[in-house]
């Protein structure tokens, strides 16, 4: 992975969606450290939208609407999610400038959120930058079982639904593995990210976010 050098930027909407165009992000050291890095792995995680695996228990847990699943209705709260202590994580990458920069992003429509609620409380979800037909996955958080698992399922399904070609999840993990994420190397990513960015896609709903509609998707390609 290349970083680039800490640095306290002046950084504003547009040079982010800039750097995502570029391949890069940004992350910090912690909440409290007000410098900025610049990440560009030489090796990156994708999903591959046409591969999500889908697993009976999680597909189960959807059948069941366990969850109620919701697009961009609580995005700070989901940021603000994924900034929690949780399990093999202590300490976060997002200070109040990356903080700031992606409800900036949301704002003008290039960031969103997929939320799982249980009771009327938020109980998981994700948030990712859209740029084209690329979906930039950022974080995720569950505070219920499958919490999380659930909103990757409905936000791959709205990506396809929608036109996207690229999810890119940035680094890979075994809990990506097991939904079907792949690594590749930095200039393979790239030629997928200039196709995708050469396209247009749309998060809104499109015939999609039903339960019935994610198994339905998925029955087709499994």
């Amino acid at each position: 992975m290349a970083r680039r050098r800490g640095e306290k930027l002046d950084i504003t909407p547009s040079i982010l969606l800039k750097a995502y165009a570029c391949g890069i992000f940004p992350m910090a050291e912690n909440a409290d450290d007000p410098t900025i890095f610049w990440i560009d792995p030489t090796e990156r995680g994708i999903l591959p939208l046409d591969g999500f695996h889908l697993s009976r228990s999680l597909a189960k847990t959807i059948r069941r609407e366990r969850f109620e699943v919701r697009f961009d209705t609580a995005f700070p709260a989901v940021v603000d999610g994924c900034a929690e202590p949780a399990p093999g994580r202590q300490q976060t990458w997002i200070n109040a400038d990356i903080r700031a920069l992606y409800l900036a992003l949301y704002e003008l429509g290039h960031a969103h959120s997929v939320e799982t609620w249980r009771d009327g409380q938020l109980v998981g979800g994700l948030y990712g930058v859209s740029l084209g037909a690329a979906f930039f996955g950022e974080s995720m958080f569950s505070r219920e079982t499958d919490a999380s698992k659930v909103a990757l399922a409905f936000l791959v399904e709205r990506l396809r639904r929608g036109g996207y070609r690229l999810l890119d999840t940035q680094f890979i993990t075994s809990h990506l593995q097991n939904f079907g994420a792949v690594e590749i190397s930095r200039a393979e990513y790239h030629v997928l990210l200039d196709r995708a960015l050469a396209e247009p896609a749309t998060f809104q709903p499109c015939g999609g976010g039903s339960a019935a509609s994610v198994l339905q998707l998925f029955s087709q390609t499994s």
